[in-house]
């Protein structure tokens, strides 16, 4: 179980600007930035929403989001599990200033979910199920950023889902791709890889961040081909709107239509939004904490709040519903981030990118992106990963592939869902074989059995009690003892009555010793914790 959420207040704030961790904060807000920008835009347009409202969203979730939310490595953004979502809520709401109010009032359901501690559903996903969604993140980005690396970007930029809005599938993209690469994006998206990958190792020269090199790289590139004759065309490149002026920046935001909080609509879409984020939210939490070099916990139900007032934040100004974002997490702790000093910087960066220099933006090309991402993928999906989950047994193994392969071939909650099936099969299959709950012994010659319960005995343990009970041979004395038992599941005590009332058939005389007919439920651990602290 996590720790309580308030035990992350009382934040020492100057540790955010200690050198240290500056050091490793600011070139990683860099990677965070350069990962993010493309999405942002890929998103938007895959939405059926403006350029713009993917910018703003990621500025959002960097700066008002890190900022709200106790998670250090965690970063927000448009989320690509939503598009689909986001598209259809358009077109059913009719126009986007109504979508808008829809996701100001998500925003409000994330506060209360927060506030009534929702966030604890987080602390149920099992780690088989979190590792293998890292891992099947870690194969998407390599499958999906390939055909960007050589140049074919026919699908939007982010996009996670097996099945593409161009009607091409993750392999089939791959397919076609190959059989229609560019010459520039394929030599600039090698060299990305190659210097991603030694780069570091060159410790005098990597003050310098491999990712910033990366980039300069690929500005050079798109000069050098342009020159050569090989330009790379348009949609090979970023592409942000060029604002003109500050007055022009602010003619792109856009207000939510509060008109239509009578519209039932909207509150179906809202919630729609709000459940959706928050699920995603909770996963990425999860697996990011899972990485995390130092191994902090986030608290779960402050992010739910942090969330609710970045989608607030989002719908007032015209972005898009956001979330907590795996690629750009992973990206960021793959960068050495140390805290949300990262998350933060990166919003910024978009922010200064979109004001004063959109234009050399534009000249970076998706390939070199596509390779920083592409190198995140392989450090998710690292041979030694599966290695350790087979070395865990098949409990978790098989859960852990399941996983992988369901996300890989729908998308991220429906592949964790099945996920999750498949390792609550083994939970069940685990407490019906697993004996740990009673211990039968034998009285010299007499046919005497004790029962001896555990602490816990849930509804789990309920089908192995009764293959017990119904095989004990008859004129044989029972005793079911619970003096160690703190709580019996209902259901368990009711089979347990029920044998006693029914053994005399069998001349089976049943004794019960310390089992009471009613347990309340003992107390979660965040309320004893509470009591210690009071």
């Amino acid at each position: 179980m996590k720790q309580s959420d308030h035990s992350s207040s009382g934040i020492d704030i100057k540790k955010y600007f200690l050198k240290k961790n500056l050091k490793k904060d600011l070139p990683s807000s860099i990677v965070v930035f350069l990962v993010a920008l493309p999405l942002c835009l890929g998103i938007a347009l895959a939405s059926g929403a403006p350029l713009f409202a993917g910018l703003v969203t990621g500025i959002i979730g960097g700066i008002v989001v890190a900022s709200v939310s106790g998670s250090q490595l965690s970063v927000s953004g448009p989320a690509a599990g939503l598009t689909v979502i986001v598209l259809g809520a358009i077109t059913s709401l009719g126009n986007y200033p109504t979508f808008l109010l829809a996701v100001v009032l998500a925003g409000v359901l994330q506060l209360i979910l927060g506030l009534v501690k929702a966030g604890t559903i987080g602390n149920y996903f099992p780690s088989s199920v979190i590792e293998g969604m890292l891992a099947a993140i870690g194969l998407i980005l390599i499958l999906k950023q390939l055909p960007h690396a050589l140049g074919v970007d026919t699908d939007f930029t982010g996009d996670e889902g097996f099945f593409q809005q161009d009607h091409e599938n993750t392999f089939s993209a791959i397919s076609a791709a190959i059989g229609h690469f560019s010459l520039g994006a394929v030599v600039i998206s090698l060299l990305s890889i190659a210097i991603l990958l030694f780069w570091p190792k060159l410790t005098k020269l990597a003050i310098v961040p491999a990712p910033l090199l990366v980039v300069i790289l690929g500005v050079a590139g798109t000069v050098f081909f342009a020159q050569t004759g090989h330009p790379l065309r348009p949609d090979q490149m970023v592409k942000i709107p060029v604002v003109g002026g500050f007055s022009e920046f602010l003619g792109l935001f856009t207000i939510p239509d509060f008109s239509q909080l009578g519209n039932k609509n909207v509150y179906i879409v809202a919630i729609t939004i709000a459940v959706v984020a928050s699920l995603e939210t909770l996963l990425s939490i999860e697996a990011i904490d899972k990485i995390d070099p130092i191994k902090r916990v986030s608290p779960t139900n402050r992010e739910l709040m942090a969330q609710g007032i970045g989608n607030i934040a989002s719908g007032m100004v015209g972005g898009l519903p956001l979330t907590s974002v795996i690629v750009r997490s992973s990206a960021n702790v793959n960068a050495g981030g140390r805290t949300k000093m990262s998350a933060i910087f990166h919003g910024g960066w978009l922010l200064l990118s979109l004001l004063f220099i959109p234009q050399v933006i534009n000249m970076i090309p998706l390939s070199c992106l596509a390779a920083i991402l592409l190198v995140t993928g392989y450090k998710l999906t690292r041979l030694s990963l599966f290695k350790h989950m087979y070395h865990k047994g098949w409990d978790q193994f098989v859960p852990f592939v399941v996983t992988i392969v369901a996300v890989l071939f729908s998308d991220l909650l429906k592949g964790v869902a099945v996920g999750m099936l498949v390792s609550i099969f083994y939970l069940l299959r685990t407490n019906m074989r697993n004996p740990y709950f009673y211990r039968i012994t034998n009285d010299g010659d007499k046919k005497n059995v004790r029962i001896k319960l555990a602490e816990e005995v849930s509804f789990l343990n309920k089908a192995a009690i009764q293959v017990v009970l119904t095989n004990i041979p008859r004129e044989t004395n029972v005793i079911i003892d619970g003096s160690n038992a703190r709580y019996i599941d209902p259901d368990v005590l009711e089979t347990i009555f029920n044998y006693k009332h029914n053994a005399y058939t069998k001349g089976i005389i049943v004794t019960l010793e310390n089992i009471r007919k009613h347990y309340t439920v003992p107390k979660l651990t965040n309320q004893i914790l509470e009591d210690i602290n009071k």
